[in-house]
């Protein structure tokens, strides 16, 4: 290497040393935890953050509810005052997202907080319904199987839930959900749509032999009113669900539980959404939750491992914990020692196959 290689290697070290130095100087500044995410764990991550604030010296985390993917995207942009400290999903990293972060130097520690169940609720004033993951599928898919039987799809022509089932009643469909960004859609996408779709065998043939078109068929919700998109606000999908009884809503299942006067949760292949049939997977359509930590801001913002201590304390996430009293069904006893054992030493995500 000539002298002006080596200059330019060592000018650019020390530019980025400088850099990182700066970057902790100004996070150092910031006196508080910045909390984005999944709207689905916005209501943990908040009574975690009132009792963290309460508890110690640390002023209360500000905590956002932008989503799932929109919180993603906000926390992987990289390292500084002005990004992210946590996220929360109600589902896991994708790996384009893991990718995303370590692009932009981001090094994530994954915490499974616990689990939690998508709900399809209707009003109490209504009858419950009794649904299956292939009435959910043949209801809300973009294209659906021809119904003459050949191997094809078609534009989705139902109409009403008698028209998919005729056990279901007459009620036009009209189901309010969660938008593309929100991880509650992507998992009723996996675990109800998909679930559904694979019923069909020419359809789950195409998994390994046409991944495209499987999760087309399979994911792919469609747009001609049916589905309703109704924000990232499942308060408000709540409130629309009892002024219009025969719509029917999907949301987490906290917000079942913080509503049972209003909501009921259908039956789902004969298992009600509770917090026994979730806790042990009986309900079909249950999903882990997680938060996500940045490291390299840990030790520089004050109050993170703190917060991580009270988020994986035994009084916040244990069976008898105040995060069970809000709805959220804890992780197995040995599943919670693991975890808080990962969270104490700041094991990195490096793939998605690592756990």
């Amino acid at each position: 290497m000539n002298n002006r290689s080596a200059s330019k290697k060592v000018l650019a070290s020390a530019l980025a040393a400088l850099s990182i130095a700066a970057s902790n100087a100004a996070l150092a500044a910031r006196d508080h935890i910045s909390i984005v995410g999944s709207s689905t764990v916005y209501p943990f991550t908040t009574v975690v953050a009132e009792r963290f604030s309460r508890s110690t010296q640390f002023k209360t985390p500000v905590v956002e509810s932008t989503g799932t993917g929109g919180g993603m995207k906000l926390f992987c942009q990289g390292v500084g005052e002005n990004t992210a400290d946590i996220t929360g999903a109600s589902r896991r990293i994708k790996q384009s997202e893991l990718e995303m972060c370590h692009d932009n130097g981001v090094d994530v520690v994954e915490v499974q907080i616990g689990y939690d169940g998508i709900v399809i609720a209707n009003a109490k004033s209504d009858q419950r319904f009794e649904l299956s993951r292939k009435d959910l599928f043949l209801a809300l898919a973009k294209d659906v199987p021809n119904p003459d039987g050949s191997e094809t799809v078609i534009p989705n022509p139902y109409k009403t839930w008698k028209d998919v089932n005729p056990a279901l009643p007459a009620h036009k469909i009209e189901v309010l959900g969660p938008p593309p960004t929100s991880g509650t859609r992507d998992a009723f996408a996996e675990l109800a749509m998909e679930g559904g779709c694979q019923q069909f065998g020419w359809i789950k043939a195409k998994e390994k032999a046409d991944s495209h078109t499987y999760k087309a068929i399979c994911h792919n919700v469609r747009e001609d009113g049916a589905y309703v998109e109704a924000g990232e606000n499942d308060n408000l999908i709540v409130n629309k669900l009892v002024a219009n009884p025969n719509a029917l809503g999907i949301f987490g299942f906290s917000f079942l539980d913080q509503n049972a006067d209003k909501v009921q949760g259908s039956l789902i292949e004969g298992q009600a959404p509770t917090f026994d049939s979730i806790a042990d997977q009986s309900y079909p359509v249950s999903r882990p939750l997680f938060i996500y930590v940045k490291k390299a801001h840990v030790d520089v913002v004050p109050g993170i491992k703190q917060f991580l201590a009270e988020f994986t304390n035994e009084r916040a996430w244990g069976e008898e914990g105040y995060l069970a009293d809000k709805g959220m069904i804890p992780l197995q006893d040995a599943k919670r020692q693991q975890v808080a054992s990962d969270v104490r030493k700041l094991n990195a995500l490096t793939n998605l196959a690592a756990k």
